[in-house]
């Protein structure tokens, strides 16, 4: 009888609820371990050419254009012109990766099986977009060793300098989330990239300041967020900047927000996964 009564006390009771927290931090640790074995398994393909391309812009505008122009906000053109590369390396390899992965991921239906397990899809979320920044950031890291053979860096605002370059990475993170989720074919994840980031850059003050530009010019440029980007973290190595550090922040930190919210809801709806 009490084996009986301990059976069907033990039928009676509540299946234990699985840990959730414990699920996500698990699954969060695996998505970030798998995004960044990516990125250093594949290393001649994510993080050289990157070097290589920034090198050949070193020595065209900094060393052959540079000396024509002479200076630039009080520093040599081609000191000038550094933080704005290191920061063009962020902005196209964070995007790059992770517009690439999860759209791989949609094709191979490994998105799929994230999908139906037990994950928030802020894990997923944030799994990817940490994926983007560790590139974004060792092509950075790459970038300034390129830079110190042509010029001289010294970091006048460590700390500006720092969250200037993360924030811009997870910006754009999760702008290339973004963009993947609604590429139905290779050729849509690089129209973004093409018609839309390299204009965006070239523009956003990487190889001038707006002072030089008459003032409707000065005015437009200020709608490039890419802008505010490139000159707070200018102003982290330089100490100087066209815009307003604050409005900087705040360009970056509401693009990030926004960004990230808007692919939250798009996963809840299922919106280019679902067919």
């Amino acid at each position: 009888m009490n084996e009986l009564a301990t059976t069907r006390a033990a039928e009676a009771a509540p299946a234990a609820r699985p840990n959730l927290v414990r699920i996500n931090l698990v699954g969060l640790h695996t998505i970030v371990r798998k995004e960044t074995r990516r990125v250093v398994r594949i290393w001649v393909q994510t993080i050289v050419p990157p070097a290589i391309t920034m090198t050949l812009y070193f020595i065209i505008f900094g060393s052959l254009v540079g000396r024509r122009i002479g200076q630039m906000d009080g520093v040599s053109y081609t000191t000038f012109i550094a933080p704005g590369l290191i920061m063009m390396a962020v902005i196209t390899n964070s995007f790059a990766n992770v517009v690439s992965s999860f759209f791989s991921s949609k094709l191979m239906l490994h998105l799929e099986e994230m999908l139906v397990a037990p994950l928030a899809h802020s894990t997923i979320v944030l799994g990817f977009v940490a994926g983007g920044v560790v590139r974004g950031l060792l092509v950075a890291a790459l970038v300034v060793v390129v830079a110190l053979f042509f010029t001289d860096l010294h970091v006048v605002h460590p700390l500006v300098t720092v969250t200037t370059i993360v924030l811009t990475a997870v910006v754009f993170s999760t702008a290339g989330l973004f963009n993947a989720i609604f590429a139905r074919s290779f050729d849509d994840i690089s129209i973004i990239p093409t018609f839309v980031l390299t204009p965006l850059t070239y523009l956003g003050g990487v190889f001038f300041s707006t002072s030089l530009l008459p003032p409707f010019w000065q005015k437009l440029a200020l709608v490039n967020p890419i802008l505010y980007m490139v000159n707070a973290f200018r102003y982290g190595m330089l100490g100087k900047s066209d815009i307003p550090i604050g409005w900087a922040y705040a360009i970056m930190v509401g693009f990030a927000a926004a960004l990230f919210a808007a692919v939250l809801v798009m996963l809840h709806r299922g919106t280019g996964v679902r067919s």
